[in-house]
């Protein structure tokens, strides 16, 4: 039988687009950025699911994701490089990803159960099938796993590390492969699921092997069996959820971003709280994120 709840406002501040929660588990804290905006935000979760920011970074580019450093920096999936952001606030340039005047931009990210870094790319024109999905290496060198994507979205791990789930958004498919921890090394993919209609975008994986999956346009998080079967449904009151956490000290509220972008002016009308943050408490807790190790 399939679970129903509801996600509830856990922040005031909306976001054009809301992308890219991480709990940073080290400093206590919730990571989150607005793409469009080229800001990465850090904020304090409470016991009630209630999120306050605590700092932002504005970028002079649009980001997709920020992630944990394993020397307590960021690591960032800037527009078209890898970014290190340190405590400070400098900015140091990694990396190129999406070649120059590609119209491209690098999307989500995710580090692997090693502290290796993925990242994943996107057209800013769509209608794309040359998206990738790329693997940072030890010597900065990029292996790719994927060149042929429609938009490459979310990235997550089973929870023994064995299996890689990865998004291509425009095909409403969650991928799977095969995924070597100790090496990065990785088999042929497979279809996981296939959403028909639905955009899948954000994804996260919790200690029992269940798939989080979040909806673009849907504005639901859905929760999935290791073998595909639907267990739970969260409904958000914004259109637009774009990805999940399973944050907290205990690893058990899910905060969901939205985005207020690609909504006409009825449709704001309609779904007024788009753009924010939302979060509900949840029975099975996720998986502490690995940070990203350089050289590794």
């Amino acid at each position: 039988m399939v679970r129903t709840s509801e996600a509830t406002v856990a922040g005031e501040e909306t976001y054009r687009l809301g992308e890219g929660p991480r709990w940073d588990a080290a400093a206590g804290r919730l990571l989150w950025v607005d793409i469009h905006a080229g800001a990465v935000h850090r904020g304090r979760l409470d016991d009630r699911g209630l999120v306050e920011v605590t700092s932002r970074t504005v970028l002079g580019e649009q980001v997709g994701a920020a992630l944990p450093r394993e020397d307590g920096g960021l690591v960032l999936a800037g527009q078209e490089h890898v970014l290190l952001l340190d405590a400070d606030g400098a900015v140091t340039r990694g990396v190129r990803v999406v070649p120059a005047g590609s119209g491209r931009r690098c999307n989500d990210a995710a580090t692997d159960p090693a502290g290796r870094l993925l990242v994943g790319t996107l057209s800013l024109a769509g209608g794309s099938t040359r998206e990738v999905l790329v693997r940072l290496e030890a010597d900065g060198s990029l292996t790719t796993l994927d060149d042929d994507l429609g938009q490459a979205n979310g990235i997550a791990w089973s929870v023994d590390g064995r299996r890689l789930f990865s998004v291509d958004t425009t095909r409403h498919t969650v991928l799977v492969r095969d995924h070597d921890p100790a090496t990065g090394a990785t088999g042929p993919r497979r279809a996981h699921l296939v959403l028909d209609d639905l955009l899948p975008d954000g994804i996260t994986v919790d200690a029992d092997d269940h798939l989080w999956v979040a909806l673009f346009g849907a504005g639901q998080v859905r929760r999935y069996a290791p073998d595909g079967t639907l267990a739970d449904v969260v409904r958000v009151p914004a259109p637009n959820t774009t990805s999940m956490a399973l944050a907290g000290d205990d690893l058990r509220t899910l905060v969901v971003t939205t985005a207020a972008a690609e909504l006409d002016d009825e449709q704001r009308q309609e779904h007024p709280l788009s753009g924010r943050l939302f979060s509900t408490r949840v029975d099975t807790p996720g998986l502490p994120a690995t940070p990203w190790r350089a050289g590794a």
